[in-house]
């Protein structure tokens, strides 16, 4: 049971010891019925429960409260004692006892070979002491050997990571999600240099900085035209080439007769 403390939860269980003060309230035909109030041990609270021969229990009174932790027998598969008003029954009625007799033969026949599987499954493993004993053993040890091995790599984990608090098992999910997580480069230095070196060879070399002969081509035939758009001269000096040469004497006196005066 827990004490009712507004503070503090404290559990009480059945085999604590209390100075109590103890008292009778009544009687359950023959059977005293008796109260007790005791202080917690570990709270300033008291509290009081009393006996309840008719049911086989204690009520709480007040001060504190049941944890209910029990459960039907039936359900966990158990063996049920029979109630009062069963086994008075079967006191009193000799019908219903012969009836409750036939229920429980043919209830063990029914759970006859079950219990026969069992009991030859107990027999094969335990028949022989000495190899069950052996086999426990080298079990045990291959056991210590693993948590060995296990406890030396978790200590040189910690120490290489200056770590001070234990470690939790390995578990598959979690090693699929580290898988997953990558806090590395894929290729290592070496590896994309020797990648980079191999796509500078494989592109192609630089183009030259000589102009295609089209192009020239089109840079005189326009340098052409603007010559004839620009000099009247210029037909002239195509059908009579030596009209080409200027005569410095005419250039610079004004007269193209050097015998003039």
């Amino acid at each position: 049971m827990n004490c009712n403390n507004v503070i503090l939860t404290n559990s009480v269980f059945i085999l604590f010891r209390y100075n109590a003060e103890k008292k009778k309230i009544g009687m359950y035909y023959s059977t005293p019925v008796y109260q007790f109030r005791m202080k917690c041990h570990l709270c300033n609270n008291h509290f009081e429960i009393k006996t309840d021969p008719g049911n086989l229990d204690y009520v709480i009174v007040s001060g504190a409260r049941r944890q209910e932790n029990r459960w039907d027998p039936i359900e966990n598969e158990q063996i049920v004692p029979e109630d009062k008003d069963t086994s008075k029954r079967l006191f009193d009625d000799a019908m219903f006892k012969l009836e409750h007799g036939t229920e429980d033969i043919d209830k063990a026949k029914k759970a006859a070979p079950l219990l026969v599987k069992l009991h030859d499954k107990q027999d094969a493993k335990w028949n022989d002491d000495f190899a069950a004993n052996s086999l426990l053993r080298q079990q045990l040890r291959t056991k210590k050997q693993k948590i060995a091995v296990k406890e030396k790599h978790d200590n040189e984990l910690k120490k290489r990571l200056s770590l001070s608090i234990p470690l939790v098992d390995e578990v598959e999910e979690d090693l699929q999600i580290a898988k997953l997580l990558s806090f590395q480069t894929s290729d290592s230095t070496k590896t994309r240099e020797k990648k980079f070196i191999h796509g500078l060879r494989q592109t192609p070399k630089l183009e030259s900085n000589k102009p295609k002969k089209l192009l020239n081509v089109g840079i005189v035939q326009t340098t052409v035209v603007a010559q004839k758009e620009t000099s009247p001269l210029s037909t002239e000096t195509t059908k009579n080439p030596s009209n080409s040469r200027p005569s410095l004497v005419s250039a610079d006196y004004g007269s193209s007769s050097p015998l003039s005066d």
